[in-house]
């Protein structure tokens, strides 16, 4: 079994709305919900093998009262209460608080060190494990290309904001209003070729040796799981890449506050979870997944559902 959860973004703030001033959001309670997870989890051991966190574990808001180091102490403690490995994937939020080459240097690097273990260049932040045999994790970078948390001189940031201009012409690069394509927003991001081809070999590997493989990053990437605006900008990319390969059971996102899922046409459970940083004091929104031979049983918590995905 292992848990999953996403979008914290605590900060030590008053409950806030978010950009369009429409949804509540409860700063100091997602603590308080990750709180109740770490318990819960803690509970579930020997079971537990790890923890998933999907990103965004502070707000953006941190950066603006300079408390960004103190919330990312705070988060990172509660998590540190548990007794598995927990693996991080990055988020804009990260990034508004830190940069790429900060957060390598925070305990949201959970990549293990040597080259075996993701994309040999560009400062990505993709790496798989397999905790048991058959079965592997594979953690994406969905910011490789992003102009967020990269020094502008960069080439890959400089290579992010030229396609982010040649499909957002808004003076506004947060903005999706009037694109035909409305992903292509600064505070998403998507997968550089390097991180692609070497997705490809690790799916490679795993279909020789009959592996069953669980995805994930921050950003969705199929569009019946997400709306049009929280997609990954590449997403048709990656699901090419997976669907070239018969191993990948399920791919987990979050960034897309209100959750979503579907099954592809090619078998694929695609799960988008629930934020944290939007659920009330009266509930929850994490979940445990309990892996089987042939399925996987997500026994969510609050704003979660239950769900059963076979394979």
């Amino acid at each position: 079994a292992f848990g999953v959860i996403a979008d914290i973004q605590y900060a030590d703030a008053e409950d806030g709305y978010d950009f369009s001033g429409c949804r509540r959001r409860y700063y100091r309670q997602s603590l308080n919900v990750l709180r109740g997870a770490v318990e819960a989890w803690a509970a579930e051991r020997p079971l537990l093998a790890f923890v998933l966190q999907l990103g965004d574990s502070i707000d953006g808001l941190n950066a603006r009262s300079s408390e960004a180091e103190r919330a990312l102490e705070q988060v990172l403690a509660v998590l540190g209460r548990l007794p598995v490995p927990v693996h991080h994937t990055w988020g804009n939020h990260e990034f508004y608080n830190f940069s790429r080459a900060r957060l390598v240097h925070t305990g949201l690097n959970s990549r293990p060190a040597g080259a075996m273990a993701g994309p040999p260049a560009g400062h990505c932040q993709a790496y798989q494990f397999s905790p048991s045999a058959r079965f592997r994790v594979v953690v994406l970078d969905a910011y490789d290309l992003s102009i967020l948390g990269r020094e502008p001189d960069s080439p890959r940031y400089q290579e992010s904001l030229q396609l982010l201009r040649q499909k957002n012409p808004n003076e506004d690069l947060n903005s999706p209003a009037g694109l035909e394509e409305p992903r292509f927003v600064e505070f998403n991001g998507g997968f550089s070729q390097a991180q692609l081809d070497w997705f490809n070999e690790v799916l490679k590997f795993s279909d020789e040796n009959q592996e069953k493989v669980i995805v994930m990053g921050h950003l969705p990437i199929h569009p019946d799981a997400s709306d049009r605006v929280c997609l990954a900008w590449n997403y048709e990319d990656a699901l090419s890449v997976i669907h070239s390969h018969r191993c990948v059971v399920c791919f987990l996102a979050g960034h897309l506050h209100d959750g979503g899922y579907c099954l592809d046409s090619h078998g694929v459970h695609h799960l988008t979870l629930e934020g944290v940083i939007e659920t009330p004091p009266e509930s929850n929104a994490f979940g445990t997944i309990y892996v089987y031979e042939d399925k996987m049983i997500l026994k969510g918590r609050g704003r979660i559902s239950d769900r059963v995905m076979h394979f």
